[in-house]
C-alpha cells in the first residue's frame, strides 16, 4: 500500500469491504452482502482512502470504478483473504450428504441437455441438500464472476480462460450430421454432395466455440441450403423430429437427443476436427473442498471413460 502503512494500522474488515466493493461496485449492495449499514461501508472506504492516500473507487453512472491502484491491490487482497479463510476453515471438510451449498456452473444449452440429467440424478442420491444454477458462459463476464466465486465452475470450449485458471479435459468429440429416423439420409454414411443438397437448420451459438464448425464448412466452400437459423440448440430435437431438415451438431448432443426425439445421426461427411470439452475453475478455489468434490463428480460422470 502507500508508503509506510503498517499492518497493525489496518483493520482486516476494511480489506473485506474493499474486496466486496471490487465485486459489487455499489455501496448499497456491499452493505447488504456484508450485513453492514451503508454509512458503515462509506466509513470503511474513507478510512482505507486515508491509509492508502488514494481515492480507490470513483463514482460513475455504472457504479464505483476502481482506480489503477485499487486494481493493483485487487488480486493480492482477494488471494490473502481466501488464504486466511481457507486456513480458518480447514477442519470443516465438506460433507455432501448434509451440505446445503449452492453451486453456479457456466455452460451452454448443449451442456444443460447433456450434463444436467445425469448430474441431477446423482446429486439426488449423494447430496440431496445441494442446489445448482446454470448461467450462459456468454451472458456474464465469466472471468470476473469465476474470480469472485459467483460462478463455481465452467464447462465448454473456453479459450478466453487463461492465466489464473485450472482446466481438466472431460472428452473430445466429433461433429455429426443429424436428422429424423427414416430420413432419406438415414444410412451408414453420406456423401458431401448429399449433405449439400439437403435442407439445413443452422444454430448460431455465439461465443460457445461451436460456431467454428460453420466457419470451417464455409472455408472449405461446402454449400448448404440453409432454410432455418436459430440461436440455440435447445429446439433442434423438436425441429428435426417434425421436418426433413438436417443439422450439424456435436456427437454427445446427438446421443442425448436421438432416443427422445426419434432421431438418427451419421459421421459428418466434411472432415471437421474434433472438439475438446473441458472443465474450468479459478485458482483461488482450487483447494476449496466443496469445489474439488463437485469437480471429481463431474469427471466421474462425464469424463473420458465414464459409463455411457
Amino acid at each position: 500500500m502507500g508508503a509506510g502503512v503498517e499492518l497493525k494500522e489496518i483493520d482486516l474488515n476494511l480489506l473485506v469491504v474493499f474486496n466486496q466493493l471490487l465485486i459489487d461496485r455499489r455501496v448499497s449492495k456491499v452493505a447488504t452482502n456484508l450485513g453492514l449499514s451503508q454509512p458503515g461501508v462509506s466509513n470503511a472506504l474513507a478510512r482505507l482512502r486515508k491509509l492508502t492516500d488514494d481515492p480507490l473507487f470513483l463514482r460513475t453512472p455504472k457504479g464505483m470504478e476502481p482506480t489503477p491502484f485499487a486494481e493493483q491491490l485487487a488480486e493480492p487482497t482477494a488471494s490473502a483473504l481466501q488464504t486466511i479463510h481457507a486456513a480458518l476453515n480447514q477442519r470443516s471438510s465438506f460433507d455432501p450428504a448434509t451440505s446445503t451449498r449452492a453451486f453456479t456452473i457456466g455452460m451452454t444449452d448443449i451442456g444443460e441437455i447433456y450434463f444436467l440429467p445425469k448430474l441431477m440424478k446423482e446429486l439426488a442420491h449423494v447430496a440431496p441438500g445441494l442446489s445448482l444454477s446454470t448461467v450462459r458462459n456468454t451472458a456474464v463476464n465469466l472471468q470476473d464472476e469465476m474470480e469472485s466465486g459467483h460462478v463455481t465452475l465452467a464447462i465448454g470450449l473456453l479459450p478466453q480462460l487463461k492465466s489464473g485458471y485450472f482446466q481438466r479435459r472431460l472428452f473430445k468429440q466429433h461433429y455429426v450430421c443429424m436428422f429424423r429416423s427414416g430420413h432419406a439420409l438415414d444410412k451408414r454414411q453420406i456423401s458431401l454432395a448429399e449433405f449439400s443438397q439437403a435442407d439445413h437448420v443452422v444454430v448460431v451459438s455465439e461465443g460457445t466455440g461451436h460456431g467454428k464448425a460453420d466457419e470451417l464448412l464455409s472455408r472449405k466452400k461446402i454449400d448448404r441450403k440453409v432454410v432455418l437459423t436459430v440461436p440455440h440448440y435447445v429446439a433442434v430435437g423438436h425441429i428435426l423430429h417434425d421436418s426433413d431438415l438436417v443439422a450439424t451438431v456435436p456427437e454427445r448432443l446427438a446421443q442425448a437427443l436421438a432416443a427422445p426425439f426419434g432421431l438418427s445421426y451419421v459421421r459428418h461427411p466434411a472432415k471437421l476436427p474434433e472438439i475438446a470439452i473441458s472443465l474450468f475453475w479459478h485458482g483461488r478455489y482450487h483447494r476449496d473442498p466443496a469445489v474439488a468434490w463437485m469437480r471429481a463428480l463431474i469427471v466421474r460422470l462425464h469424463g473420458e471413460g465414464a459409463p455411457a
